[in-house]
């Protein structure tokens, strides 16, 4: 089931005045909003509050738009819902969406979160290097093995035997000081602290890994069919995320009341995380805007999985994502 859901229904003028150095879309009055589905991967959080700030402010409604924000489970097929006209965005994933393309599935990534991929390594402190970690268990989600797992084990000698089965319950890496496990800085990293468990954090994006980080996924139906409506959520989207990065006050209220085991300490601590990564920029943003993307960054993911046997040479990489969106938006971070 989906685990939350937040809507607003107006447009919520008096915070129009909140955005620093853009210019609120002019609102359409003239017809009944759009209804709109966006399913998240995951718990209402920061790593999805420009969604959440966007809402708040009133940028979807300015757009024509009523937006509904619905958190998924961890055994959520995501994209399914996409196909099965239950969602009309999600937050996907580079490799699920190339290897759906390829398979026939006509999904497409129209902007992206972040400029990279926010999954690492966690390992007790006392590992210094992740070629440290031969022979020691790590703990991975089923779904790992056919992304970045192919990747470790060739870059660090590790083999199949050490993968453990990772059910986002952090006990056995606690209990464990020879484990290692898949997390996120702003989540998993977060839980150690808490815990009074010394770790240390090994980004991926660091490392070589190429992905982009969350992107916005629909389907290709949808992206051709329904131009305006697509660039509108996107537009207000990454101007939700603009705002959230500088003052993320009232996203944070939204994520709280949609997520009742978040805590402001904890979004803190994430939105932290998430500046510190540089989440939101790259090179390219600086010329280009936040959420934007190129066809080398995806080429560089698919070359990658090509010589990971994650795909096909001959797979249609181009048809899974496009950047006509994002290329004409320019929304420069700050």
């Amino acid at each position: 089931m989906i685990h939350r859901s937040i809507r607003r229904r107006t447009v919520l003028q008096a915070l129009a005045g909140g955005v620093t150095g853009l210019s609120m879309p002019s609102i359409r009055r003239a017809r009944a909003a759009t209804p709109i589905r966006f399913v998240t991967s995951w718990y209402a959080q920061a790593e999805f509050g420009g969604f959440y700030e966007a809402l708040a402010k009133g940028y979807y409604a300015a757009e024509g738009l009523d937006v509904r924000i619905e958190a998924a489970s961890p055994q959520m097929n995501v994209p399914q819902l996409l196909l099965a006209g239950q969602a009309d965005f999600i937050t996907g994933y580079d490799f699920q969406i190339l290897s759906a393309v390829a398979s026939g599935i006509p999904l497409v990534a129209v902007a992206s979160t972040f400029q990279h991929d926010q999954q690492g390594l966690m390992t007790h402190d006392d590992i210094t290097a992740l070629d440290q970690l031969r022979g020691h268990p790590i703990l991975i989600a089923s779904s790992s093995h056919v992304t970045f797992w192919p990747w470790l084990k060739e870059k660090y000698g590790f083999d199949d035997a050490q993968a453990a089965r990772y059910t986002f319950n952090l006990q056995p890496f606690f209990a464990n000081p020879a484990a290692a496990v898949q997390a996120y800085a702003s989540s998993e990293v977060w839980d150690a602290q808490r815990n009074n468990v010394p770790v240390r954090f090994f980004p991926f994006a660091g490392l070589g890994y190429p992905p982009y980080g969350a992107p916005i996924v629909t389907t290709r139906q949808k992206s051709v069919g329904q131009q305006d409506t697509v660039r509108g959520f996107i537009r207000a989207s990454l101007m939700g995320w603009h705002d959230y990065m500088n003052d993320p006050a009232l996203g944070n209220d939204l994520i709280l009341k949609a997520n009742n085991r978040m805590t402001p300490d904890h979004l803190a601590f994430g939105i932290a995380t998430l500046k510190k990564a540089g989440a939101l920029i790259s090179p390219d943003t600086a010329t280009r805007g936040i959420g934007t993307m190129t066809t080398e960054r995806w080429k560089a993911t698919r070359d990658f999985m090509v010589a990971h046997k994650l795909l096909a040479e001959t797979a249609d990489w181009q048809s899974a994502f496009t950047t006509s969106y994002v290329d004409t938006l320019r929304i420069m971070p700050s």
